[in-house]
């Protein structure tokens, strides 16, 4: 007997979701091609690069040996994963395409442990023949057992709270580091955010914007708590953005802001105080205690929120880096052909082979 219509539908709609979608989806990204980018050389002015060895490193890993020590590098770290290796190639090309000195560009990558190292490297390696670069296997474990659900799942992927580790992962001969996020550009020289005066006591930089109601980070749980709220009552705290930082490692690791990060958290798993993933431990720990950045180095929320990713304008201002902060990713909205206006800003970093390319 033939099967009524709605029983196929219900099948078909139970295959969709079944885990092997999850896997081809996984499988589609980590088989994305990329064609090469260009090589781009350093001004005259660029102070040359001084290897310096160090026991944290491993000099076979590649022809670069000692060069990720150097103190004249600019060091940069970001998270690298299939789901938004897309975006992460096209941040790499512009943050080498508007360098002064593109050469002393050092690149960290965290990785989870649990993703295929090889085939990252080779994708890396395939596109930027002539990059200096460390991979970093980044433990699940770590933070995993800490991580609340947020309002956005994406926000709860483990990978995420990397930032928070740098410190640990990265070489102790790295000194300062460039954090940024997989779906931003740089339209300006990322030596000159990297030399942000930190003064005498910040941990790190960040552009501040204390126009945005800063208690909508936290839940009424927490502001009802006089022992948690007084967290704020010595400190001028504004919201900024983790997806671009300028941290130094040193005063991090003096710290232990690690441990910081994390008490808060394992104190959101008691009762919770906040709804927004790996930001407000952030805030709690340093909001009111960061160098400032100008706003042009964080043109931030250019994928809308978090629910609906509608399209945004820029703020008021000079441009340095354009952020696709929230829900909709321009290499998304693109490849649906349902662009907005200011993702023909980051198409032309764009790296993907197309299938035309491909066939041709």
């Amino acid at each position: 007997m033939p099967m009524p219509p709605p029983l196929l539908l219900l099948l078909a709609l139970l295959l969709f979701l079944s885990p092997t979608t999850a896997t081809n989806t996984a499988a589609a990204a980590a088989t994305q091609q990329f064609r090469e980018a260009p090589q781009f050389y350093n001004s005259q002015d660029c102070p040359s690069i001084t290897t310096l060895p160090d026991v944290d490193v491993d000099p076979d890993e590649s022809d670069d040996g000692h060069m990720i020590c150097s103190p004249q590098a600019v060091h940069v770290a970001m998270t690298l994963d299939t789901a938004y290796i897309r975006g992460s190639m096209a941040a790499i090309l512009s943050v080498l395409q508007h360098s002064s000195c593109p050469q002393n560009a050092v690149f960290h990558f965290v990785a989870s442990a649990a993703a295929n190292a090889s085939l990252l490297r080779q994708t890396i390696s395939t596109s930027f023949p002539y990059l200096k670069f460390r991979i970093y296997a980044f433990d699940d474990s770590h933070v995993s057992g800490l991580i609340s659900t947020s309002i956005r799942s994406a926000l709860d992927c483990p990978l995420n709270y990397a930032r928070s580790y740098l410190a640990d992962l990265l070489p102790l001969c790295v000194r300062r580091v460039v954090y940024l996020d997989s779906d931003l550009i740089l339209v300006d020289d990322i030596a000159k955010l990297s030399a942000t005066p930190l003064g005498g006591v910040a941990v790190l930089a960040a552009p501040e914007y204390c126009n945005a109601n800063f208690t909508s980070y936290f839940t009424s749980a927490f502001w009802s708590n006089p022992s948690l709220s007084l967290t704020f009552a010595d400190r001028h705290a504004c919201y900024f953005n983790t997806g671009v930082m300028v941290i130094d490692l040193d005063r991090w690791r003096g710290g232990d802001y690690t441990a910081k990060i994390e008490e808060w958290m394992e104190l959101q798993k008691r009762m919770r105080i906040y709804e927004l993933g790996s930001l407000p431990p952030f805030l709690l720990v340093f909001a009111g205690k960061i160098a400032p950045v100008e706003h042009r180095w964080n043109q931030h929320g250019l994928g809308g929120d978090n629910f609906r990713g509608l399209c945004r304008d820029l703020h008021p201002g000079a441009v340095s880096l354009l952020h696709w902060s929230g829900k909709g990713k321009p290499w998304a909205r693109l490849e649906a052909n349902r662009p907005c206006p200011l993702d023909a800003l980051w198409a032309p970093y764009d790296l993907l082979e197309t299938p035309f390319v491909l066939d041709s």
